[in-house]
């Protein structure tokens, strides 16, 4: 009953913000996650180490994100291929595995050839119809998001694909988010954000821009107080958002 009540709050509280949607969008940036679908590589990740399973998918999950926050904050950058690595290496270790320089090949591999989820091209067809800019803003490197538009046959669908590895920093760092703003010339206030996870979503948010979750995998909220405006469990939600408050 109480937790009930407090999702309908919550739910209460998005629909309060989206009412509240800037009528002067004139782009959307979206992570890298809310276009290109991570399960294949996720699901390949787990089929290398079957012995742990779920544990080392959850392990390597979390270190993966966990790195990336460390190693801005400690002054020791790596780019996002290259923590996948490390987070592969140590999960698998944690869990009494081992990794065989095969297997990392062959998860490297993976993260380097996404394709879109199945709405994304529909979804950004119908926002460039409405004469939205549209671009990338993720940690992914730059080759792993080119590769997967060009995978997707979405290459030439964003104006910008925007690497944070061209600052050598990750998200929620507030130069991350500036990217979007230096390469549309455009006020934050502006710019629609799409995160695909919760945290990246507070941090956008708390960077000023309207912020949408493409919340596909049913995560829950983060207990972070950026005000995302609204949440949906796939881009036809942000495309009817638009349609009624753009």
């Amino acid at each position: 009953m109480i937790a009930a009540t407090a999702a309908a709050g919550f739910l209460a509280k998005q629909s309060e913000l989206a009412a509240n949607l800037p009528q002067s969008i004139r782009a959307v940036a979206f992570d890298g996650f809310a276009i290109l679908d991570p399960r294949p590589a996720l699901a390949q990740a787990k089929r290398l180490h079957p012995q742990a399973g779920d544990a080392f998918l959850s392990l390597f999950q979390a270190r993966m994100f966990e790195y990336q926050w460390l190693r801005v904050l400690g002054a020791h950058y790596k780019d996002f291929l290259s923590i996948v690595d490390d987070a592969h290496v140590f999960a698998a270790e944690q869990t009494g595995d081992r990794v065989s320089e095969e297997a990392r090949g062959r998860l490297r591999c993976a993260f380097l050839n996404l394709k879109a989820w199945p709405d994304s091209a529909e979804s950004l067809k119908k926002l460039k119809a409405r004469s939205l800019r549209l671009g990338l803003l993720s940690n992914m490197t730059a080759d792993m998001l080119n590769t997967g538009l060009a995978n997707s046959g979405l290459q030439r669908v964003f104006e910008h694909v925007l690497s944070t590895d061209a600052i050598k920093s990750y998200k929620p760092d507030p130069r991350a988010y500036q990217l979007g703003v230096n390469s549309f010339g455009l006020a934050k206030e502006q710019i629609a954000f799409v995160a695909s996870a919760g945290w990246d979503g507070a941090g956008a948010a708390w960077f000023g821009y309207p912020t949408f979750w493409v919340n596909r995998l049913g995560g829950t909220p983060e207990r972070l107080d950026g005000e995302i405006i609204a949440i949906g469990r796939d881009l036809a939600a942000l495309d009817q958002l638009i349609l009624e408050h753009g």
